[in-house]
Parts: C-alpha cells; structure tokens; sequence
C-alpha cells in the first residue's frame, strides 16, 4: 500500500473522515516511549522496541528521534518494509521455517543483520544447510521457554547444547531469547516483579550453559511490556525487548503497567442507533474495527469491547463497548446506570482491549496530538496520515 492510498489530512478533524477509523496521540506515544527509554537506560540494557504493535515506520521514527535503531518483528513483511526504510539491526522474533529462508538471505545479502529465531534440532539443522549452500551464516537466537509459553526449548533441556553446537558449526549462533508471555496473566506488582526476575534467571542460566560448553553467546535477549516495567535488575542480560508499550491498551492498564489515560491508540465511531428497550446504543464500530480480542475479560474489571470516549478522549463515565458483531458495536451502561444522551451521528472514541489486535484492524493512523489544545468542545486535528506494513 503506498502512502497516497491514504487520504490526506488537509486541515481535516476527527469529525471528518468516514468511520470507523484509527487515531493515534502522539503526545501519549512519545510519553510512553519516553518512559521505558529511560528504564531501560537506568537497568543499563539495550532496548530493542518490538514493532509488531504499530507496524508503522512513522510510528518507529519516535523511538530513536527519527533515527534507525535496532528493532524486533514479527513477519517478513515488517523485516523487508523497516529495511527499505533504513533499519538494518532487525530481530524476526517468531519461528523460522524452510520456506522462509530465502526472504531472509535476501535481506541479508543488502547488509541487514537479520536474526531469526528457533527451538528445534531439526531448524538448526535445515539453517545451518541452508547457511552452508548460501555462503551466508544466518544470525540465530535460540528460543528458551521461561514460562510455559507458546514456544521454546527449557533451559536444562538436553538438547539445547546440541542445538546450538549445531548452529555454532555453520557460524550461525548468536544467542537466546526469551519472552515471559504468561506476565499478561501477573495482575500485581509482585507477580510481575517476579515474573521479570524469572524471565531473566532462564535466559542467563541458558546462556551461561551454552558457554560453559564452549559455545559463544553474544546475545541474552529478554522482554515483554509487563516484565520490562517490572525488571529491577537485568544483570546478565544484553538486551530488552517490548512493544506494546508504545500505544498500550485496556490490559495493560488493568494489570496496573499503566494508567487508561496513557493509552495513545483509540478507534473512532459514529452513533447510528438505539435500541432503548435493551439499554443499547449501536454504532459503526464492530469487531472488524476493534478485533475480536477479549484480553480483560480474566482481570478484575472486563472492559468488554473497549471503554467509551468522546472525541478529545475524555471517558463517558460507565459507558463500554460490551458487544460486537462483523460492523456493529453495542454499548451499555455500567450496574444499571442511564445511557448518556447520544444522537444518531455522534461520534465517540473506542480504547481497544488490546492495540496489537485493534491497530492490525486499519490500514493506518489518523495523528493527533493532544498537546495542542483547540477550542473546548471542537474534535481534534488531524495532524498526519501514518500507514501501517500488512502481510506476512
């Protein structure tokens, strides 16, 4: 998708384009940025922002003050898009299979450092064939389960030596990776503290072992956007990874990672009808603009579909997006509570449960930018159109 598929700002407000569409704050991203930037200056690891939250290079140029900083994606697609916009320090942090390697030498083959990730002998096997053939050595990082997550082998797993030894032969290891995916189900600080501590002793234990077996380790990576909050030491650890945390979201804010007013992505919709005899109002909002994600329904308050805004963010009190079908959002009131007057064509902002899943729903951003305050009561400008990477 080219930029020019997107429409123009041209002096337009959050009341002018057809909905639903995408808005991010500016002000809160930066502030968010700006705040795990200096955590993890003060822990003193490298942090390696994961990009697969905003998919955005408009986004990514906040990082780093619009310069190229290391990064972490999930698909290909991100890879080659953040390489054509000059990054060449990447991390595709998902699985590698065959089929892929040949989008991953190419890359490398420009001058990206590209490492990919794995957890099996049989990976290690067909990248360090593959590496031999090309000529090339591909960077691997060898996934450790900390937790009992998605993916990974254990740290005292037999094979994990093998594994690397493996990849080490076609000079292809460069570290391990973890990722404390269970800290999302850590509802106190405590929990996340001891998550955090959790995901770093794993991946240095692995580490250590790899290099008490004669093998180079160059890279412990850690992360995840409850866990880097939470880290209070990371000794060991070379780099930290996260991603959420530049927009956040309803889940993160109620594991207490965050407040519900830094959350910089919010969906707009527009009010077209009532349904007075069940307490709802519809909008233009379904699942198609929202996701179908459910995070918060495990925590102490379910935020149903998302919390109700109207369009300069501030909460209508008890109000949620509580259901969604293909193009339709119902919003309820709280413990009984009267709906609030909402004509037809009244729009309002949506806060997403979960901004990976809400953002992946666009084609890309409307910017705004909270610190520059209008006139009370008029919609926001919007300050730029910013496209998101799609595919795989």
């Amino acid at each position: 998708m080219n930029a020019s598929s997107l429409p123009s700002t041209g002096g337009r407000t959050l009341a002018d384009p057809d909905t639903p569409f995408a808005v991010v704050d500016v002000r809160k991203a930066r502030r968010n940025i700006e705040r795990l930037a200096r955590r993890a200056e003060g822990l003193g690891v490298a942090l390696r922002p994961h990009v697969k939250t905003s998919k955005s290079l408009d986004v990514a140029a906040l990082l780093a003050e619009g310069a190229a900083c290391p990064v972490t994606v999930s698909t290909l697609a991100e890879a080659e898009a953040f390489a054509d916009g000059g990054y060449t320090d990447i991390t595709y942090a998902v699985g590698i299979d065959p089929h892929k390697l040949p989008r991953v030498f190419a890359l490398l083959r420009r001058g990206v450092t590209l490492r990919i990730l794995l957890d099996s002998a049989e990976q290690a096997a067909f990248v360090a064939r593959a590496s031999r053939e090309a000529g090339i050595p591909v960077p691997a990082l060898v996934e450790i389960d900390c937790d009992g997550h998605r993916g990974g082998v254990k740290a005292d797993a037999p094979e994990l030596p093998d594994i690397a030894r493996t990849l080490h032969g076609a000079g292809c290891l460069d570290g391990v990776l973890t990722h404390a995916g269970e800290s999302y189900f850590a509802f106190t600080p405590e929990q996340q503290r001891k998550a955090a501590e959790n995901e770093r002793d794993v991946a240095v234990a692995a580490a250590e072992r790899l290099r008490a077996a004669g093998l180079p380790v160059a890279t412990v990576s850690v992360g995840s956007t409850p866990t880097a909050h939470a880290a209070e030491d990371l000794t060991g650890i070379t780099e930290l990874r996260a991603g959420n945390y530049v927009f956040f979201d309803l889940v993160m804010a109620g594991l207490g990672v965050c407040d519900v007013e830094d959350l910089a992505l919010s969906v707009v919709v527009t009010v077209i009808g009532h349904r007075a005899e069940y307490g709802w109002i519809v909008t233009d909002g379904g699942w198609m603009a929202m996701s179908r994600d459910r995070g918060t329904a495990v925590q102490a308050q379910d935020q149903g579909y998302g919390l109700v805004a109207d369009l300069d963010g501030t909460l209508l009190p008890g109000l949620v997006m509580s259901a969604a079908s293909q193009e339709h959002g119902t919003l309820t009131a709280r413990d009984g509570a009267p709906l609030p007057e909402l004509p037809i064509g009244t729009r309002l902002r949506i806060l997403p449960n979960h901004a990976c899943a809400t953002g992946a729903q666009h084609r890309g951003y409307h910017v705004i930018d909270s610190a520059r305050a209008g006139t009370p009561g008029s919609a926001p400008t919007v300050e730029a159109v910013w496209e998101r990477v799609t595919g795989w």
